[in-house]
């Protein structure tokens, strides 16, 4: 039984109001407060028509207990100046903060006066009662907030329909905590407006900003109520939140792009069905990281448009240039969703991506030649066979620097279609004049494909800057010589200069390079014209005498063109 409830008042209360102000001694003995603890904050104290909770031990004056809401394990709640608690304690617990201890000494005539209380108060006995205050409320109240630390950027704010995610610390108005968040180590996640939770902390929500923390109390009418929850929260308990918003969106929400820096060249922009390399560093809302291509040193690679990444990033990766730089919110469900993605990515977080993006191409891709300077003289045009010499440096398509012929104390020399370079460039080299200078961008399928090679990253499209500085005009596979214009119909007696029947090296040598020297044949560039004649003589000499006969010249034309071999000479 609780024996705080008013029985009979003997003394109004502004009699007790005049007591008080004036420390007149009268007839009847006043309330004798001890206040023993009073807490080193307190916003708020008991006035006349405040709800109250609050535990006592109640005593007689010779310590003899009769009556405990520690006992019980609940304690007392009640409203102030009404009439409904005793005379003496509704006086005494007046101006008290929550978390006070006061020790209240009450005369009979405010306590049980001459009837007593049953057989447990006997008449006209004094009281001790040791109260502790929990709780304070008025009906008049409202949710209570108050910022204690905000982000520097917000640029939204909780809307009734927004799907939130917050950590949060909840406690009774004494302090002692009930629940939270963070030791279950994972987000509350909620609607806002849709009556999933209580109404003060749906109204303590409305306007934070992602980052935001702010401690919201919630009066009890507009918490649990008279019935409480659980054993956790008790009846008629205000409530505390310290919250902190993790991040917020609403499920009409796209994808928000924003911080974009699009490069001033953007000759092309990506589509579906391309293949891009980017970089990222992958957050949620409030800043924390989960994810980081930089930290792996390696770009993200994927096609674009066919669900090889969640759709947000889909969406975003679809119309850029190569070089742009952008960040990317995506809401969860153009994410991972309500069910997240592993240990890393929880349910329903919005996540943000910093993006770069280091190139993109399509597997039907050629190579893109671009000339930047042309001689006016330009006659003389690099093809298949020719030796050619060149300048160049190779990057990457974001400006990093791979190769270039710059460190070399010459040109890079090769025989084009000889499979010495790779295929885009080959490509790009040819029909290009001395002096002209060009750019070509090549996929890499033409270039050195998905695997890459020793200082190119995997899939690469690589960027060439060239400029041809030689040509020597060459001859097709197979051949060390070829006529520039027709042979001479009597072949053999053109080579026997002497006219004795034979044909030593020497006299092959002096013939060969009399038609070089006339323009009317070329020998295979890039190598020693000695050792290729000689090799050119020893195919003629069938028989190793170290000379050619008119047999031995016939017999090599009759056998080269039965096995449809293109004739040296």
């Amino acid at each position: 039984m609780n024996y705080l409830i008013r029985k009979e008042a003997t003394l109004s209360f502004y009699a007790y109001r005049f007591f008080m102000l004036t420390s007149s001694p009268g007839p009847l003995e006043d309330v004798v407060v001890d206040t023993y603890y009073v807490p080193k904050m307190c916003t708020r104290t008991v006035a006349s028509g405040d709800y109250v909770r609050y535990h006592y031990n109640g005593t007689f004056t010779d310590g003899k207990k009769f009556d405990s809401s520690h006992d019980r394990g609940t304690p007392f709640s009640g409203q102030v100046g009404l009439g409904r608690l005793l005379t003496g304690v509704d006086r005494g617990i007046q101006g008290m903060c929550v978390n006070e201890g006061r020790k209240l000494t009450v005369p009979p005539h405010l306590a049980y006066g001459s009837l007593g209380a049953a057989d447990v108060v006997p008449p006209d006995t004094t009281l001790v009662f040791d109260v502790l205050m929990l709780d304070i409320w008025n009906m008049e109240d409202k949710v209570q907030t108050r910022t204690i630390s905000k982000s520097e950027s917000c640029k939204r704010t909780v809307q009734k329909s927004d799907y939130i995610r917050y950590h949060y610390n909840g406690t009774l108005m004494d302090g002692t905590p009930f629940d939270s968040s963070h030791n279950r180590k994972q987000t509350y996640n909620t609607y806002i407006g849709e009556g999933w939770l209580i109404k003060g902390m749906e109204e303590g929500l409305l306007g934070m900003c992602v980052g935001e923390t702010r401690n919201v109390i919630i009066p009890p009418f507009l918490g649990y109520g008279e019935k409480g929850y659980g054993t956790e929260i008790p009846p008629h308990a205000s409530l505390v939140f310290d919250v902190e918003l993790v991040d917020l969106h609403n499920p009409k929400d796209d994808i928000i792009v924003e911080n974009q820096v699009v490069p001033e060249s953007c000759l092309r922009k990506s589509g579906v069905g391309d293949f891009i390399r980017y970089h990222y560093n992958g957050t949620f809302m409030d800043g924390k990281p989960f994810d980081s291509s930089y930290q792996r040193n390696e770009t993200y690679n994927t096609y674009i448009g066919m669900g090889y990444v969640i759709s947000g990033m889909d969406k975003a990766l679809q119309g850029v240039c190569m070089g742009e730089k952008s960040r990317i919110t995506i809401p969860p469900h153009m994410a991972y969703g309500e069910n997240g993605a592993g240990e890393d990515i929880p349910g329903s977080a919005v996540l943000v991506f910093d993006i770069h993006i280091i190139d993109f191409h399509n597997p039907k891709d050629l190579v893109d030649i671009r000339i930047t300077h042309k001689p006016e003289d330009c006659n003389l045009t690099t093809d298949r066979d020719d030796l050619i010499q060149y300048e160049y440096n190779c990057s990457l398509m974001d400006g990093t620097l791979l190769f270039t012929s710059r460190d070399y104390a010459n040109p890079q020399e090769t025989t084009l279609g000889a499979d010495k370079v790779i295929d885009g460039l080959d490509e790009g080299l040819r029909g290009m004049c001395v002096g002209e200078k060009r750019v070509l961008i090549i996929p890499p399928h033409l270039g050195h494909g998905a695997k890459g090679a020793s200082g190119v990253p995997g899939s690469a499209v690589l960027l060439f800057e060239l400029e041809l500085v030689g040509i020597q005009k060459g001859v097709p596979t197979g051949y060390l010589f070829v006529w520039l214009e027709e042979s001479p119909p009597q072949l053999f007696e053109e080579l026997d200069l002497n006219k004795d029947k034979e044909v030593p090296l020497e006299e092959f040598t002096e013939f060969i390079k009399l038609q070089v020297a006339e323009g009317k044949g070329r020998l295979r560039p890039g190598q020693d014209p000695e050792a290729i004649i000689a090799d050119m003589f020893k195919n003629q000499d069938r028989n190793k005498d170290g000379k050619i006969t008119a047999e031995e010249l016939k017999l090599k034309v009759e056998e080269d063109a039965e096995k449809a071999r293109h004739e040296e000479l």
